[in-house]
């Protein structure tokens, strides 16, 4: 469980160690008055890097932020299109935009009403986002964006078809609507390529970032997206600020960690060892179907779908108490996910295996014994 998608390139990484220590000692936060050239090279790297005509970035501290940020170009890019229409089992972070946007109701409901002019459908349906773009167009609530995680990570590590994210850009396009993708999980290899949309050849016109974006070193944020997006600000770049973002320390450790997962080429590593890891775990849950319902995943971001909650959690508390740590979702513990470090060795995997497979067997042994 690397700590949520956040050591992509591994836990203190040399290289990105050594970048935040050497910007230390030179400057650790800037005036956001004075250019930075730091804050300049990033955004130059990420315009080069991200898939389609993606240019611009604003830079913050997290993942939720990069959402809010992401949420004020679509309303900005067209104020007569208040609509944004979000997944089901989606996630966005915690504040109160992204929270609106996402779609566990146990964490929306505690604070009242949310923001207006969120709609939610159901993910990898895409009749389902026919509909709504085409009932909100007739009734005058027209579409400003869409939101969407390529793949799912807090909902349940969920896989769109093939068909899916190719026909979400082709109705954006289609209704005039931006397309926003949220890779603050799935993002800088972890699904096997840098970015998890490049898997479908699609680019959106707003790519969110963070976690793994600091190297496990500094939390960064960034909001990528195209010129006509980000122009609606450019008679005011005020309209949206931040006080740390972009600082140096964290652009010192993005541009190293940046250069880590290509120099090192863990994009092509999550892939391989996203296919050896899906096939050791499924070879260790044979024998318990009545139990593990599924195994999937995409690259290193893979999950364990049990037959309930209690299930869930009480194997993956066997397996913290023998050393390997996974971690349920923000549905439940029913769905468990495992997602190392990209840097993961085949005989740390091994070791995953192993002890899935002892939990597993521990877990109906238990069980027999109960019902005895």
């Amino acid at each position: 469980m690397g700590g949520f998608g956040i050591f992509n390139v591994g836990h203190r990484h040399p290289k990105v160690m050594s970048a935040v220590r050497a910007q230390l000692e030179r400057q650790a936060l800037h005036s956001q008055d004075l250019l930075d050239p730091l804050r300049a090279m990033l955004a130059k790297t990420l315009a080069l890097l991200t898939p389609g005509d993606l240019k611009y970035s604003f830079f913050s501290n997290s993942g939720t932020e990069s959402v809010e940020a992401a949420l004020k170009l679509a309303r900005t890019y067209d104020p007569k299109k208040p609509t944004i229409v979000v997944a089901t089992k989606g996630f966005h972070g915690k504040s109160f935009g992204s929270l609106s946007a996402s779609g566990k109701s146990t964490f929306r409901v505690p604070f009242g009403a949310m923001l207006p002019g969120f709609k939610h459908v159901p993910f990898n349906d895409i009749l389902a986002l026919v509909d709504i773009l085409a009932s909100c167009k007739m009734t005058g609530e027209d579409v400003g964006a869409v939101l969407l995680e390529p793949v799912q990570g807090e909902g349940g590590v969920n896989v769109p078809s093939d068909e899916y994210l190719p026909a979400v850009r082709r109705l954006c396009d289609e209704f005039g609507a931006l397309l926003i993708f949220d890779e603050v999980q799935t993002g800088l290899g972890r699904t096997g390529k840098m970015f998890a949309c490049e898997h479908w050849n699609v680019a959106p016109d707003i790519l969110c970032l963070a976690k793994a974006l600091g190297g496990g070193v500094m939390p960064i944020g960034a909001t990528v997206a195209t010129e006509a997006v980000f122009s609606k600000l450019f008679a005011n770049p005020f309209l949206h600020t931040t006080t740390f973002g972009g600082n140096p320390l964290a652009c010192a450790a993005a541009l190293a960690t940046i250069d880590v997962v290509i120099e090192e080429r863990l994009s092509e590593r999550a892939a391989s060892m996203g296919t050896y890891m899906l096939d050791g775990l499924r070879r260790a849950v044979r024998g318990h179907g009545d139990v593990v319902l599924d195994v999937r995943g995409k690259g290193l971001l893979m999950a364990l779908e049990f037959s309930d909650d209690e299930t869930g959690f009480t194997i993956a508390k066997h397996m913290f108490d023998r050393g390997v740590l996974v971690a349920g979702t923000l549905i439940n513990a029913r769905t468990v996910r495992v997602e190392p470090p990209l840097t993961i060795e085949r005989a740390q995997a091994d070791k995953v295996f192993a002890i899935l497979g002892e939990a597993l067997d521990t877990f109906a042994s238990d069980r027999i014994k109960k019902s005895a």
